[in-house]
Protein backbone atom coordinates (compact mmCIF):
# COMPACT_ATOMS: atom_id res chain seq x y z
CA UNK A 1 0.00 0.00 0.00
CA UNK A 2 3.05 2.29 -0.23
CA UNK A 3 1.64 3.55 -3.58
CA UNK A 4 -1.32 3.96 -2.52
CA UNK A 5 -2.12 7.77 -1.99
CA UNK A 6 -5.32 10.49 -2.46
CA UNK A 7 -4.02 11.76 -5.90
CA UNK A 8 -3.56 7.93 -6.84
CA UNK A 9 -6.94 7.56 -5.19
CA UNK A 10 -9.04 10.55 -7.17
CA UNK A 11 -6.84 10.17 -10.38
CA UNK A 12 -8.33 6.24 -10.71
CA UNK A 13 -11.21 5.59 -8.80
CA UNK A 14 -14.13 5.34 -10.88
CA UNK A 15 -18.24 5.34 -9.35
CA UNK A 16 -18.75 2.40 -11.75
CA UNK A 17 -15.85 0.71 -9.28
CA UNK A 18 -18.24 2.14 -5.77
CA UNK A 19 -20.98 0.38 -7.25
CA UNK A 20 -18.92 -2.95 -8.15
CA UNK A 21 -17.64 -3.09 -3.69
CA UNK A 22 -21.36 -1.75 -2.87
CA UNK A 23 -23.38 -4.56 -4.84
CA UNK A 24 -20.66 -7.19 -4.02
CA UNK A 25 -21.01 -6.35 -0.49
CA UNK A 26 -24.60 -6.68 -0.48
CA UNK A 27 -24.75 -9.69 -2.63
CA UNK A 28 -21.03 -11.30 -1.43
CA UNK A 29 -21.83 -13.11 -5.01
CA UNK A 30 -19.96 -12.51 -8.05
CA UNK A 31 -22.72 -13.40 -11.48
CA UNK A 32 -25.41 -11.51 -9.52
CA UNK A 33 -23.09 -8.44 -9.25
CA UNK A 34 -21.95 -8.91 -13.00
CA UNK A 35 -26.00 -8.56 -13.51
CA UNK A 36 -26.41 -5.84 -11.74
CA UNK A 37 -23.78 -3.80 -13.70
CA UNK A 38 -24.44 -5.58 -17.07
CA UNK A 39 -21.16 -7.12 -17.11
CA UNK A 40 -19.79 -10.74 -17.80
CA UNK A 41 -18.43 -12.20 -15.10
CA UNK A 42 -14.70 -12.00 -16.24
CA UNK A 43 -14.77 -8.48 -16.80
CA UNK A 44 -16.24 -7.55 -13.00
CA UNK A 45 -12.97 -9.89 -11.56
CA UNK A 46 -10.71 -8.03 -13.11
CA UNK A 47 -12.14 -4.85 -12.32
CA UNK A 48 -12.19 -5.94 -8.62
CA UNK A 49 -8.39 -7.19 -9.04
CA UNK A 50 -7.57 -3.63 -10.36
CA UNK A 51 -9.23 -2.40 -7.25
CA UNK A 52 -7.33 -4.31 -4.80
CA UNK A 53 -4.12 -3.46 -6.62
CA UNK A 54 -4.58 -0.05 -5.94
CA UNK A 55 -5.26 -0.41 -2.61
CA UNK A 56 -2.87 -2.96 -1.96
CA UNK A 57 -4.72 -5.44 -0.21
CA UNK A 58 -7.36 -7.98 -0.67
CA UNK A 59 -10.81 -6.63 -0.52
CA UNK A 60 -12.71 -9.81 -0.86
CA UNK A 61 -11.91 -13.22 0.71
CA UNK A 62 -12.35 -15.79 -2.12
CA UNK A 63 -14.58 -18.19 -1.14
CA UNK A 64 -16.40 -21.46 -2.86
CA UNK A 65 -19.49 -20.14 -2.86
CA UNK A 66 -19.21 -16.30 -1.76
CA UNK A 67 -16.97 -13.56 -1.30
CA UNK A 68 -16.50 -12.63 1.96
CA UNK A 69 -15.21 -9.25 2.62
CA UNK A 70 -11.86 -8.84 4.96
CA UNK A 71 -11.50 -6.61 7.51
CA UNK A 72 -9.92 -3.74 5.81
CA UNK A 73 -11.94 -4.51 2.91
CA UNK A 74 -15.54 -3.82 4.80
CA UNK A 75 -13.78 -0.09 5.54
CA UNK A 76 -13.72 0.22 2.03
CA UNK A 77 -17.29 -1.40 0.91
CA UNK A 78 -18.57 1.00 3.68
CA UNK A 79 -17.27 4.17 1.79
CA UNK A 80 -18.48 2.37 -1.10
CA UNK A 81 -22.01 2.48 0.04
CA UNK A 82 -21.63 5.96 2.04
CA UNK A 83 -20.18 7.86 -0.99
CA UNK A 84 -22.84 6.55 -3.66
CA UNK A 85 -25.59 7.34 -1.43
CA UNK A 86 -24.35 10.70 -1.00
CA UNK A 87 -23.76 11.08 -4.83
CA UNK A 88 -27.37 9.89 -4.79
CA UNK A 89 -28.68 12.67 -2.68
CA UNK A 90 -26.50 15.46 -4.65
CA UNK A 91 -28.00 13.92 -8.10
CA UNK A 92 -31.65 14.74 -6.51
CA UNK A 93 -30.91 17.74 -5.50
CA UNK A 94 -29.69 18.36 -8.92
CA UNK A 95 -32.40 17.36 -11.26
CA UNK A 96 -34.96 19.60 -8.80
CA UNK A 97 -33.18 22.59 -9.13
CA UNK A 98 -32.69 22.43 -12.47
CA UNK A 99 -36.78 21.63 -13.09
CA UNK A 100 -37.18 24.78 -11.39
CA UNK A 101 -37.65 23.58 -7.61
CA UNK A 102 -36.14 24.38 -4.78
CA UNK A 103 -33.77 21.44 -3.90
CA UNK A 104 -34.29 17.95 -2.13
CA UNK A 105 -34.83 17.89 1.16
CA UNK A 106 -35.01 13.76 3.31
CA UNK A 107 -35.72 14.16 7.56
CA UNK A 108 -35.69 11.31 9.79
CA UNK A 109 -37.75 11.34 12.82
CA UNK A 110 -38.76 9.33 15.67
CA UNK A 111 -42.15 8.82 16.45
CA UNK A 112 -42.39 11.98 19.31
CA UNK A 113 -41.25 14.08 16.22
CA UNK A 114 -42.89 13.03 13.49
CA UNK A 115 -46.33 13.33 15.20
CA UNK A 116 -45.56 16.97 16.76
CA UNK A 117 -42.24 19.29 15.56
CA UNK A 118 -41.75 18.14 12.40
CA UNK A 119 -45.23 18.52 10.87
CA UNK A 120 -45.22 21.81 11.80
CA UNK A 121 -41.93 22.75 10.43
CA UNK A 122 -42.64 20.73 7.40
CA UNK A 123 -45.78 23.31 6.35
CA UNK A 124 -43.46 26.01 7.08
CA UNK A 125 -40.80 25.31 5.11
CA UNK A 126 -43.35 24.41 2.43
CA UNK A 127 -45.17 27.66 2.39
CA UNK A 128 -41.93 29.53 1.88
CA UNK A 129 -40.54 27.08 -0.82
CA UNK A 130 -43.55 25.01 -2.63
CA UNK A 131 -41.45 23.37 -4.74
CA UNK A 132 -39.04 22.06 -2.22
CA UNK A 133 -39.29 18.31 -2.32
CA UNK A 134 -39.65 16.56 1.51
CA UNK A 135 -39.38 13.39 2.69
CA UNK A 136 -39.87 11.78 5.89
CA UNK A 137 -39.04 8.66 7.10
CA UNK A 138 -39.86 7.30 10.82
CA UNK A 139 -37.40 5.28 12.74
CA UNK A 140 -36.07 4.20 16.12
CA UNK A 141 -33.20 6.82 17.02
CA UNK A 142 -30.29 4.42 16.54
CA UNK A 143 -31.75 3.35 12.91
CA UNK A 144 -31.92 7.14 11.71
CA UNK A 145 -27.97 8.10 13.19
CA UNK A 146 -27.12 4.59 11.04
CA UNK A 147 -28.99 6.68 7.94
CA UNK A 148 -27.33 9.59 9.00
CA UNK A 149 -23.94 7.96 9.13
CA UNK A 150 -24.62 6.30 5.30
CA UNK A 151 -25.98 9.69 4.38
CA UNK A 152 -29.35 8.90 3.07
CA UNK A 153 -30.71 11.41 5.83
CA UNK A 154 -29.79 15.34 5.50
CA UNK A 155 -30.58 15.12 9.47
CA UNK A 156 -32.71 13.57 11.99
CA UNK A 157 -34.85 14.13 15.17
CA UNK A 158 -34.01 11.92 17.72
CA UNK A 159 -31.89 11.33 21.11
CA UNK A 160 -28.79 9.52 22.06
CA UNK A 161 -29.24 5.74 22.95
CA UNK A 162 -25.62 5.07 23.35
CA UNK A 163 -22.87 6.99 25.25
CA UNK A 164 -20.17 6.43 21.96
CA UNK A 165 -22.69 7.86 19.41
CA UNK A 166 -21.59 11.26 21.04
CA UNK A 167 -18.54 11.12 19.24
CA UNK A 168 -19.78 10.35 15.58
CA UNK A 169 -23.15 12.95 15.52
CA UNK A 170 -24.08 16.61 17.05
CA UNK A 171 -26.88 17.34 19.21
CA UNK A 172 -29.44 19.96 19.15
CA UNK A 173 -32.00 19.70 21.94
CA UNK A 174 -34.92 20.98 21.28
CA UNK A 175 -37.48 19.45 23.49
CA UNK A 176 -37.81 17.40 26.84
CA UNK A 177 -40.43 14.38 25.92
CA UNK A 178 -42.99 13.24 28.55
CA UNK A 179 -43.91 9.56 29.25
CA UNK A 180 -46.88 7.98 30.25
CA UNK A 181 -48.34 4.37 31.33
CA UNK A 182 -51.67 3.92 29.43
CA UNK A 183 -54.38 1.25 29.15
CA UNK A 184 -57.59 1.02 27.19
CA UNK A 185 -60.89 2.84 28.74
CA UNK A 186 -62.23 -0.47 29.15
CA UNK A 187 -59.43 -1.44 31.45
CA UNK A 188 -59.93 -2.52 35.45
CA UNK A 189 -57.36 -0.28 36.25
CA UNK A 190 -58.49 3.01 33.96
CA UNK A 191 -60.78 4.29 36.42
CA UNK A 192 -58.69 7.01 37.49
CA UNK A 193 -57.63 6.55 41.37
CA UNK A 194 -53.75 5.92 42.69
CA UNK A 195 -52.39 2.27 41.28
CA UNK A 196 -50.03 0.75 43.74
CA UNK A 197 -47.21 -0.66 42.06
CA UNK A 198 -47.81 -4.46 42.67
CA UNK A 199 -51.13 -3.91 41.24
CA UNK A 200 -49.69 -2.88 37.91
CA UNK A 201 -47.53 -6.72 37.46
CA UNK A 202 -51.39 -8.28 37.67
CA UNK A 203 -51.48 -7.68 33.66
CA UNK A 204 -49.47 -8.10 30.88
CA UNK A 205 -46.78 -5.20 29.57
CA UNK A 206 -45.73 -3.48 26.15
CA UNK A 207 -42.08 -2.90 25.78
CA UNK A 208 -40.17 -1.83 23.58
CA UNK A 209 -36.79 -3.48 22.56
CA UNK A 210 -33.59 -3.32 24.57
CA UNK A 211 -31.34 -0.51 24.18
CA UNK A 212 -34.05 1.87 22.82
CA UNK A 213 -34.48 5.26 24.81
CA UNK A 214 -37.99 4.77 25.86
CA UNK A 215 -37.18 0.90 27.26
CA UNK A 216 -33.69 2.72 28.60
CA UNK A 217 -35.83 5.04 30.41
CA UNK A 218 -38.01 2.48 31.61
CA UNK A 219 -36.08 0.33 33.36
CA UNK A 220 -34.53 3.88 35.13
CA UNK A 221 -37.71 4.37 36.27
CA UNK A 222 -38.10 0.61 37.88
CA UNK A 223 -35.05 0.82 38.94
CA UNK A 224 -35.45 3.57 40.61
CA UNK A 225 -38.81 2.14 42.25
CA UNK A 226 -36.85 -0.79 43.33
CA UNK A 227 -38.73 -3.28 41.14
CA UNK A 228 -37.89 -5.19 38.67
CA UNK A 229 -39.46 -5.41 35.08
CA UNK A 230 -42.36 -7.46 34.46
CA UNK A 231 -42.25 -11.01 33.08
CA UNK A 232 -45.45 -11.42 31.41
CA UNK A 233 -44.71 -8.92 28.38
CA UNK A 234 -44.79 -8.62 24.37
CA UNK A 235 -41.95 -6.77 22.83
CA UNK A 236 -42.16 -4.71 19.73
CA UNK A 237 -41.07 -1.59 17.73
CA UNK A 238 -44.09 -0.88 15.84
CA UNK A 239 -45.72 1.72 16.76
CA UNK A 240 -48.98 1.06 14.80
CA UNK A 241 -49.05 -2.52 17.09
CA UNK A 242 -48.06 -1.28 19.80
CA UNK A 243 -51.49 0.97 20.11
CA UNK A 244 -53.81 -1.79 18.59
CA UNK A 245 -52.51 -4.31 21.21
CA UNK A 246 -53.27 -1.50 23.98
CA UNK A 247 -56.77 -1.02 22.47
CA UNK A 248 -57.72 -4.18 22.21
CA UNK A 249 -56.23 -5.84 24.75
CA UNK A 250 -55.78 -5.97 29.18
CA UNK A 251 -52.20 -4.47 28.25
CA UNK A 252 -50.20 -1.93 30.12
CA UNK A 253 -47.56 0.11 28.25
CA UNK A 254 -45.21 3.40 28.52
CA UNK A 255 -45.66 5.74 25.42
CA UNK A 256 -44.76 9.49 24.95
CA UNK A 257 -47.27 11.73 25.87
CA UNK A 258 -47.54 13.53 22.51
CA UNK A 259 -48.12 10.01 21.06
CA UNK A 260 -51.16 9.16 23.16
CA UNK A 261 -52.89 12.11 23.81
CA UNK A 262 -55.41 11.94 20.71
CA UNK A 263 -56.53 8.56 21.67
CA UNK A 264 -56.97 9.69 25.45
CA UNK A 265 -58.69 12.93 24.09
CA UNK A 266 -60.94 10.47 22.07
CA UNK A 267 -61.50 8.07 25.30
CA UNK A 268 -59.77 5.13 23.38
CA UNK A 269 -56.75 5.07 25.82
CA UNK A 270 -56.45 5.90 29.71
CA UNK A 271 -53.26 7.37 31.74
CA UNK A 272 -52.68 5.94 34.81
CA UNK A 273 -51.71 7.38 37.95
CA UNK A 274 -48.75 5.49 39.34
CA UNK A 275 -45.98 6.41 41.88
CA UNK A 276 -43.52 5.63 38.98
CA UNK A 277 -41.09 8.59 38.70
CA UNK A 278 -41.07 9.11 34.85
CA UNK A 279 -38.20 11.15 33.84
CA UNK A 280 -38.79 13.13 30.70
CA UNK A 281 -36.06 13.10 28.12
CA UNK A 282 -35.36 15.57 25.23
CA UNK A 283 -35.10 15.16 21.50
CA UNK A 284 -33.53 17.04 18.83
CA UNK A 285 -31.52 17.56 16.05
CA UNK A 286 -28.95 15.06 15.20
CA UNK A 287 -26.15 15.46 12.61
CA UNK A 288 -23.03 13.89 11.47
CA UNK A 289 -20.03 15.81 13.37
CA UNK A 290 -18.40 18.06 11.73
CA UNK A 291 -20.78 18.28 8.67
CA UNK A 292 -22.34 21.98 8.58
CA UNK A 293 -25.82 21.92 7.39
CA UNK A 294 -26.38 23.89 4.06
CA UNK A 295 -29.11 24.93 1.78
CA UNK A 296 -33.34 23.68 2.54
CA UNK A 297 -31.57 21.51 5.65
CA UNK A 298 -29.54 24.33 7.44
CA UNK A 299 -33.25 26.49 7.08
CA UNK A 300 -34.86 23.08 8.51
CA UNK A 301 -33.02 23.02 11.30
CA UNK A 302 -32.92 26.74 12.13
CA UNK A 303 -37.27 26.73 11.96
CA UNK A 304 -36.74 23.38 14.37
CA UNK A 305 -35.07 25.38 16.86
CA UNK A 306 -37.53 28.51 16.04
CA UNK A 307 -40.41 26.88 17.17
CA UNK A 308 -39.05 24.95 19.57
CA UNK A 309 -38.11 28.21 21.80
CA UNK A 310 -41.57 29.89 21.17
CA UNK A 311 -42.92 26.26 22.38
CA UNK A 312 -40.94 26.48 25.33
CA UNK A 313 -41.82 30.00 25.72
CA UNK A 314 -45.11 30.06 25.89
CA UNK A 315 -45.45 27.59 28.30
CA UNK A 316 -43.63 29.84 31.04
Amino acid sequence: MSNFSMTTFCNWIKFRHLYLLDSLGKTKNMHVTAQHMNLSQPAVSKMLKEIESLFGFDIFERQPRSMIPTTLGEHVIKYAHTALNSAEGFVEQMKSLHNGGYGYLKVGGIFAATSAVLPEAILEIKQRHPLLNVEVVEQTSGNLMKMLEEKTLDLAIGRFSEQGQQQSFDFIPLAPENFCLVVNSNHPLSGGEAIPLDKLFEWPWLLYPKGTPIRNRMEESFAKAGVALPQNIVVTISVQTFLELLQRGPMIGMLPTTMVRPHVESGALCVLNTPLDLVPEYYGILTRKGDELVGPALEFANILQHNAQRCMENKK
